[in-house]
């Protein structure tokens, strides 16, 4: 079987699967999954057009391991066959760990369980699958390997998976403003001792990168709107489970039950298999078939909740610097209490402030820093070797409070 095959991509063109190995863990369910959960969660809601997904977004990363490694190359640096073949598997299988609607399910069904754990336990299932043929994958995903670059080019503040998604969202959302010069940054990647450095000439298009990100955050992944569906799909979780917990019979696909039913704890989730192919079943089908039947569910709380989603009848956001005023968010409560007709204890499901946060760079973050290689051969952080004037205030976490309600109030 031929297994050197070539994908259209909507962002980049054609582009190849390098080599059989990577074909045939492309063609595994942990990876196929993919295909089946959205890139952006509920986005799709604001801009509709962003309904690509995590297969997409892992295939045009990996596109661009491949870009970024002929350019090092091609400047005298030294990347084996194997290291390549590594890092591409690397990037490859990043997010292989995300869940449906994945930050929604962190908060909900799996708790404590970061997806980046759950990619590194199926990359070590799948170097077990493949008899060890992951391992310098798996060394450099975690930093273990002894070229430090290659970790960086998959996990930093300059990588190839924040230069995909940036690019790819743009594209998909229609939202010009995230868009990157990837090619040319690529073009002026270049090592020195070890980490992974832009050549000074390349400084202008990483100065537009970092304020993309900025934008998009606000605009697309902060956006209101987004944060309003992705907070009402917490809360419809939520409520499913304290509900199945309590044994309430709730409508849900077997995988789905698993984690319904029960509370996993981090421990078992990682010393026990049938945690992890329960998980490698769930996608945005499963959870998206739920709410829809759960409209019709005999609880009043979780049958509301379904509804809104449904309806995109969603929350009513207010975004402020400043905390609400108590005295305001308790009357609302009351408010929404007696328009519904549901308990005070149970208000809590539709009256809630919350705290989101944006910082575009992080000077402090070590090993992962952007350095800029100057023409005299020293490397410098982007923040001080840019004479854009508002760069370094990146590097400032804005934090802003949220208070959601709804829209009947």
């Amino acid at each position: 079987m031929n297994k050197k095959k070539i994908i259209n991509d909507p962002v980049y063109g054609f582009i190849n699967i390098p080599s059989e190995l990577i074909f045939d863990l492309i063609s595994h369910p942990f990876f196929q999954r993919l295909r089946y959960i959205k890139q952006l969660g509920m986005t799709h809601l604001v801009y509709p057009g962003a309904l690509h997904t995590r297969f997409h977004h892992a295939l045009g990363a990996m596109h661009l391991m491949s870009l970024a490694i002929d350019i090092l190359r091609s400047k005298g640096h030294e990347i084996n066959n194997e290291e390549e073949e590594g890092a591409t598997i690397a990037i490859l299988l990043h997010d292989i760990g995300h869940g449906p609607f994945s930050h929604a399910l962190e908060y909900s069904l799996v708790k404590e369980i970061q997806h980046e754990e759950i990619s590194m336990l199926m990359m070590e299932r799948l170097n077990r699958e493949f008899e060890g043929r992951l391992s310098t994958a798996i060394a450099i995903f975690t930093g273990k390997y002894p070229k430090k670059f290659l970790h960086q080019l998959i996990s930093s503040q300059l990588d190839l998976d924040r230069m995909d998604y940036l690019n790819r969202d743009s594209f998909f959302t229609g939202v010009s403003e995230g868009v990157i010069s990837f090619d040319r940054i690529i073009k002026m990647f270049n090592i020195a001792d070890d980490q992974l450095v832009i050549e000074e000439k390349g400084i202008y298009s990483i100065e537009k990168f970092l304020i993309a990100r900025r934008l998009m955050y606000w605009q697309v992944y902060l956006h209101k709107t987004v944060i309003s569906g992705e907070q009402l799909l917490v809360k419809i979780l939520k409520r499913a489970k304290e509900l199945a917990v309590k044994g309430a019979e709730l409508f849900a696909t077997p995988a789905l039950q698993h984690f319904l039913k029960q509370e996993i704890a981090q421990k078992d989730f990682f010393e026990t298999d049938i945690h992890l192919l329960q998980f490698a079943k769930l996608d945005d089908q499963d959870i998206f078939a739920s709410v829809k039947v759960w409209c019709g569910d005999q609880d009043r709380i979780l049958s509301l909740l379904c509804n809104m989603l449904v309806n995109r009848n969603l929350y009513k956001i207010e975004i402020s610097n400043e905390p609400p005023v108590e005295s305001r968010v308790e009357m609302i409560r009351e408010n929404a209490a007696f328009s519904l007709g549901i308990d005070l204890n149970d208000v809590s499901y539709f009256v809630f402030t919350d705290v989101i946060s944006n910082r575009a760079y992080n000077t402090g973050a070590g090993n992962s820093t952007i350095n800029i290689l100057m023409k005299n051969n020293t490397t410098t952080d982007i923040a001080k070797a840019s004479d854009l004037s508002n760069l370094e205030s990146l590097d400032r976490t804005v934090r802003k409070h949220i208070l959601c309600y709804p829209r009947i109030i």
